[in-house]
């Protein structure tokens, strides 16, 4: 045991885990190898078995670093990808979470020294941006559903749309938050078609409030008709109802400059009459994982006060990032300051010149055949289920090694790259990309080249 912890090729592995966890990985090696050893009956000389051994003890730390949250580069052309993390937080917002990772005044007002709410420090930002009275920040959309649902309609019905009865990320649908909520499904009109008579004719004396959902991750197309938020708000006011509408993906702009298609923002809602307006801050807002809660004073001033809105705050790292993004759209400068705007807006030529400059630092490495194609790829995390954006794409094959090893490896070797595998080749499609990353690209591929290129 003392011989293998002093070897050279462990040193390092006892800097990043420490002695301890080591020494355990190392007495289980040993059990493993011991056992192998008895069933064969073939014994190696010990500096074979040491080198076996030191092998096994570096493999153990390779999964446990591949297994920790760390930093990975989204080759994959999904710019909102969920299990990387959906909208990459722009540097601002980075340094916002820095400053406030110490003492903040998350609940105290500085120019006064008293207590206040969190988040307070947002309002004047939403208020601005959304032309909301007030505003409550939770930890994910789902939160702020589950919240406002149960803070304004709980024991009472809540009508909407069967084509709006979704299912989102996780195999999380939309009746079981009812269900927690309290609230009571009332379901109308058909998947495909609900007519404002149909909200009209549902509305009783147990009523409270119409929900309408924006179907952020799919479509129904063809013979298809729903009423819009400003009709739905019309009729909810007409009964005394509350009109709460979900945008989902949480577009703080009109997409459509950009080229693509339309999503709802908070202030369109705000401005057709919605009372309560939902939506995800870490989609096509930008920002950090939150869900964003803005309307009518009144009501949010219910669901800020709910207890359950303790149960799903958010902490001060969430709001510093949030509010450094709000900053952005406020002055004007979202479109360079968000990666995720920025991703979107990238041309298509601007990733192929960017992808060819890749694959000429290539060249010199025989072991790699590159190959530069465009091609098209989804936004991803729920939002504009139609858009398929054009990219430039790096195809790339090993002459020894498969296009999943190859993967693997780049996955779980810092700098971590990860792509996609597609039509036998890994694809690493720069749509998803920041051009800062083209470097962390480059060295990724030539530390692989070095590693396995003999």
């Amino acid at each position: 045991m003392h011989e293998l912890l002093a070897d050279p090729r462990i040193a390092e592995l006892l800097l990043q885990q420490g002695r301890d966890t080591v020494l355990n990985w190392a007495r289980d090696a040993i059990d493993e190898l011991r056992g192998e050893l008895l069933n064969n009956g073939e014994i190696a000389d010990r500096e074979t078995l040491t080198a076996q051994l030191a092998a096994a003890l570096q493999s153990r730390g390779l999964q446990r670093n591949s297994n920790r949250l760390a930093r990975v580069v989204n080759a994959t052309g999904v710019i909102l990808h969920t299990g990387l993390g959906r909208a990459p937080l722009s540097c601002e917002a980075v340094q916002a979470t820095s400053e406030c990772a110490a003492a903040s005044n998350l609940e105290v007002d500085l120019s006064t020294g008293t207590r206040r709410y969190r988040g307070y420090q947002l309002q004047e930002a939403l208020e601005q941006l959304t032309g909301a009275e007030h505003s409550v920040i939770v930890n994910n959309n789902a939160a702020a559903t589950l919240l406002s649902l149960q803070a304004l309609c709980r024991g009472h019905e809540v009508i909407i749309s069967r084509g709006q009865l979704i299912e989102i990320g996780g195999s999380f649908r939309l009746p079981e938050i009812f269900k927690l909520s309290g609230a009571v499904l009332r379901e109308v009109g058909t998947t495909n078609r609900t007519r404002l008579a149909d909200y009209r004719e549902a509305i009783g004396p147990d009523t409270a409030a119409i929900l309408h959902v924006h179907p952020s991750n799919y479509r129904v197309m063809g013979f298809a008709e729903t009423p819009g938020i400003d009709a739905l708000a019309s009729l909810a006011h007409e009964h005394g109802l509350v009109a709460i509408d979900d945008i989902g993906s949480g577009a703080m702009l009109d997409l459509t400059r950009y080229g693509l298609p339309r999503e709802p923002t908070f202030s369109e809602s705000i401005a057709a009459g919605a009372d309560v307006v939902l939506g995800s801050g870490d989609k096509l807002l930008g920002g950090p994982q939150c869900g964003i809660i803005v309307g009518r004073r009144d009501f949010i001033e219910r669901i800020r006060q709910h207890p359950l809105a303790r149960a799903v705050r958010v902490d001060k790292l969430t709001l510093a990032a949030l509010s450094a993004t709000l900053d952005a759209y406020l002055r004007g400068t979202a479109k360079d300051q968000i990666p995720t705007l920025s991703l979107l807006a990238t041309p298509v030529e601007e990733l192929r010149r960017r992808a060819e400059s890749l694959a000429e630092s290539l060249e010199s490495k025989p072991q790699f055949t590159v190959t530069v194609i465009e091609a098209t790829a989804p936004v991803g995390g729920g939002s504009l289920p139609l858009a398929e954006l054009p990219t430039a794409v790096l195809q790339i094959t090993h002459s020894d090694r498969s296009a999943e090893e190859l993967a693997s490896q780049l996955r779980q070797t810092p700098p971590r790259v990860f792509g996609r595998i597609q039509d036998g080749q890994l694809w690493l499609d720069l749509r998803s990309v920041s051009p800062d990353d083209d470097a962390v690209i480059r060295e990724a591929l030539l530390q692989e080249s070095d590693v396995h290129g003999q």
